[in-house]
C-alpha cells in the first residue's frame, strides 16, 4: 500500500477504536490510538502472515500482544486486515463475543494466539515460540508489542536477561514508550530510568523510533529492526508515542488509559478522524 492509503487504513482503524468502547462504555482508547501507526505498519506492510489463521503460526511471522488491554487496536487491524469479519467489531465486550476486553483464546477468534490480560507475560510467551521456529528451521520472525508501564513486572527481565543468554535474535520486541499507565505517568509510578541502557546491558540490540505516530517513520524502524535479526542478538525496539494520539483531548494524558468517550466526546473524536473505508 501507498503510505497514503495506510494513512487512511490508521485514520479508520481510530474511528473503530472510538466507536467500539463508546458503545459499551468500557475499554482502553488511549494506548490503542497512540499504537495505530504501529499495527496498521505492522499488519500491512511488514509482516509476512496469512489471515487464513493457522494457530502454530508456521513458515510465517507471528504477534504477541503483551499489553492486552489495547484490543481494541488489535481487534479492529486483525478484522481490516481480513482475518474476521469487519461487522464483528459491533460485538466488543458483549457477552458471549469472540472480542473480549483482554483477548482470549477459548472463542477462537482468528489471529489471537494467547491471551493476554495478565501483564508481562509476553515476552516469554514470545521467545518461547521465536525458539519452536528455531527448532523448525523456520526463518520467519516473531514480533511482540509491550507498554512502557508492563516493564515494572519483573518476569518481563528474567526474559530479557534469557533472551540474549540463549541467542535469540529471530525476535523484535517493541516497547510503546509513552510514558503513561493507569494511575498516572510512568515516572511518578515507578521511574524506570534509562531503558534503553538497561535492555543493552541485558545484551540486547536497541533501537528507537523517535516519533511512533509518524507512520513512515514506523515503517522505517521495523525495516531497519529486520535488517537486524538474525545477527546473534534479540532486536528491541523503543518506540515513543503519544497516549490518545489522534483526538486532541485524549493526547498527554493517562485520563485516557481505560475510560470511554460519551456521546459528545464520541462526535468531536471522530470528526477529528474522518471515514476513509466505511464504519462497520
Amino acid at each position: 500500500m501507498e503510505v497514503k492509503e495506510l494513512q487512511d487504513f490508521a485514520t479508520q482503524v481510530r474511528r473503530d477504536i472510538l466507536r467500539m468502547v463508546h458503545k459499551v462504555n468500557s475499554g482502553h482508547p488511549g494506548g490503542s490510538l497512540g499504537c495505530t501507526e504501529f499495527f496498521t505498519a505492522l499488519y500491512q506492510e511488514i509482516m509476512e502472515h496469512d489471515v487464513d489463521f493457522n494457530m502454530d503460526g508456521k513458515d510465517e511471522d507471528v504477534f504477541f500482544l503483551s499489553n492486552g488491554h489495547i484490543s481494541p487496536i488489535f481487534y479492529s487491524v486483525l478484522a481490516r486486515s481480513g482475518y474476521f469479519p469487519v461487522e464483528e467489531l459491533s460485538t466488543f465486550r458483549l457477552i458471549d463475543s469472540r472480542l473480549q476486553g483482554h483477548p482470549t483464546t477459548h472463542e477462537g477468534l482468528p489471529g489471537i494466539r494467547i491471551a493476554s490480560g495478565s501483564l508481562g507475560q509476553g515476552m516469554s510467551v514470545a521467545l518461547g515460540v521465536a525458539q519452536a521456529k528455531k527448532l523448525n528451521k523456520d526463518s520467519h520472525l516473531v514480533y511482540s508489542l509491550h507498554g512502557d508501564g508492563e516493564l515494572q513486572e519483573g518476569q518481563n527481565w528474567e526474559a530479557i536477561m534469557y533472551a540474549a543468554g540463549n541467542g535469540v535474535d529471530n525476535i523484535i520486541s517493541t516497547v510503546d514508550l509513552n510514558g503513561q499507565q493507569i494511575d498516572g505517568s510512568t515516572d511518578k509510578v515507578l521511574p524506570m530510568g534509562n531503558l534503553r541502557a538497561k535492555f543493552e546491558a541485558f545484551g540486547w540490540d536497541v533501537m528507537e523510533i523517535k516519533n511512533g505516530n509518524d507512520l513512515q517513520q514506523v515503517i522505517d524502524g521495523l525495516k531497519e529492526a529486520k535488517n537486524r535479526t538474525g545477527k546473534g542478538k534479540p532486536v528491541c525496539i523503543l518506540m515513543h508515542t503519544v497516549m490518545g494520539h489522534g483526538v486532541d483531548f485524549m493526547m498527554h494524558t493517562h485520563a485516557w488509559h481505560g475510560k470511554a468517550p460519551n456521546d459528545e466526546q464520541l462526535e468531536k473524536a471522530l470528526s477529528q478522524n474522518p471515514e476513509t473505508l466505511g464504519d462497520y
